[in-house]
């Protein structure tokens, strides 16, 4: 496990709209663009094998494309080369961060100088969640579903911990990328679970899914 000292001053970001990655969770990533494999590759280089994941936010009236102030920083714990060069990797979350500035630099891909205060949690063990009820949360989460036309593995979900459940659907419930930035942001893991449940009524007053669209299976 990483600790505070090790985490640089500077760090590679990875602009992804959509991609949520939180705390201790796992997001698996394809990489095929070229500054992205030049980013992979200075990232195995390195002793913390750190990337930023980060969104790209739009602004108004302008093609450019800024970050939000905060992402999460992952680990790169897995990754598999294919035949024609891309990878297959998976970033495990060690830390959010908020973005100082840009790093002008001879490499193709972006940096930042990265600040860490007011995320020392992150680097703590796995958050609980008092106010959870998990009778409530588990059938609001089965109208969600059959709202948006997903289907899981019930039993996991209802086996897992805190953390995990809240986490897991976080990431992988079809959000949009501004709803996902307010759960990456969220201060505690309780009010992740609470902007989760405002995100999940939300989509069902709104009739979420009936195109179709979203349909899709959780791992």
């Amino acid at each position: 496990m990483l600790k505070a000292a090790d985490l640089p001053e500077t760090l590679s970001i990875f602009p992804l709209p959509g991609a949520l990655l939180l705390p201790r969770a796992r997001l698996p990533l394809h990489i095929f663009e070229p500054r992205y494999l030049a980013m992979l590759e200075d990232c195995m280089k390195t002793r913390e094998r750190l990337i930023g994941m980060i969104q790209p936010r739009e602004v108004p009236g302008s093609a450019e494309k800024r970050l939000h102030a905060i992402g999460c920083a992952g680990r790169l714990t897995a990754f598999s080369e294919t035949e024609d060069g891309r990878y297959m990797i998976t970033l495990t979350g060690v830390s959010r961060f908020r973005v100082v500035s840009e790093v002008e630099g001879f490499v193709p891909y972006r940096r930042v100088k990265a600040s860490w205060q007011g995320f020392e949690a992150d680097l703590g063990p796995a958050e609980k969640d008092a106010g959870l009820e998990r009778d409530r949360f588990m059938a609001l989460l089965e109208r969600y579903f059959a709202t948006v036309e997903l289907s899981t593995d019930w039993e996991s979900l209802k086996q897992a911990d805190d953390e995990l459940l809240v986490n897991a659907l976080s990431m992988l419930c079809p959000f949009a990328p501004e709803e996902r930035q307010a759960l990456l942001e969220a201060p505690s893991l309780a009010t992740r679970r609470e902007t989760l449940v405002t995100l999940m009524e939300f989509a069902m007053r709104a009739g979420a899914g009936d195109d179709g669209e979203a349909g899709g299976r959780m791992q």
